[in-house]
């Protein structure tokens, strides 16, 4: 699985712009000293984290469509300006997704977050502020960006909670996905990289999917982190095109 790490400087600035606002690093801090990697609470905690059903911490790839079901995965919003324009999209394609947010960007729009589920999508954490090195730090750091942008994600829903958790750039770790399946979230990976986040064209992006869609369904996609137009215009013409060949549309697998 490719790093992601390429067109994510935004994030740096968001995270800092958002220190004023978030409280990420207290009120959450309490949740994540709860639950260790088993999901149960540490001695001494005052209260329980939600009893959730752990899943496998293997990654994800297959889709719950069966073999010609392909599972449409949204990153790093959700975003004001291009994540309204996805959600439209989908709808006139009759489409769900998988819409991997992070904890920051969804604290600070949680009216996007509750209508990517009224429109019946699915939710995945993607950590709280997207640090494609986190595998490189300490499993604490780990499971506070795990943890807490998974309870900012259900908050922010109105309580939906996320069903995966996709790691920034793919910095999986066995701690994380421990971590994450303890919470009852599927690590999730990909396995057709539109490599939209460089903004190649919308050409290139189609192009890209219909080239790698062998190497498996699930196909990742972004909404956030600069411009997406590219983005939109190539699930335009990527979301009549996977019908025409045979496909439906479906989730990761849980």
């Amino acid at each position: 699985m490719a790093r992601h790490s390429g067109g994510r400087g935004w994030y740096g600035k968001v995270v800092g712009a958002a220190l004023g606002v978030t409280m990420l690093a207290v009120g959450a801090s309490v949740y994540t000293a709860q639950a260790d990697v088993s999901g149960a609470p540490q001695a001494g905690a005052s209260a329980k984290p939600a009893a959730v059903k752990r899943v496998s911490p293997t990654i994800a790839h297959a889709s719950d469509a069966g073999p010609r079901g392909v599972n449409i995965t949204i990153d790093d919003g959700p975003d004001p300006r291009w994540t309204p324009q996805v959600l439209e999209l989908l709808r006139e394609e009759g489409v769900k997704a998988t819409f991997c947010l992070t904890g920051i960007q969804a604290q600070t729009h949680p009216g996007l977050v509750k209508e990517i589920v009224a429109d019946g999508h699915v939710l995945c954490d993607h950590s709280v502020s997207h640090d494609t090195s986190m595998d490189r730090k300490s499993e604490a750091y780990q499971s506070k960006e795990i943890l807490d942008a998974e309870r900012v994600i259900t908050e922010a829903s109105g309580g939906v909670r996320p069903l995966y958790y996709r790691a920034p750039g793919g910095a999986f770790t066995p701690h994380s996905r421990a971590v994450a399946a303890s919470r009852g979230m599927r690590p999730l990976g990909w396995n057709v990289d539109t490599k939209d986040f460089e903004q190649p064209g919308a050409d290139s992006i189609v192009e890209t999917v219909q080239r790698e869609l062998p190497n498996g369904p699930t196909i990742l996609f972004h909404d956030a982190g600069g411009d997406r137009a590219q983005t939109v215009e190539a699930l335009r013409r990527v979301l009549p095109w996977l019908k025409e060949q045979g496909y439906s549309f479906g989730f990761p697998v849980r």
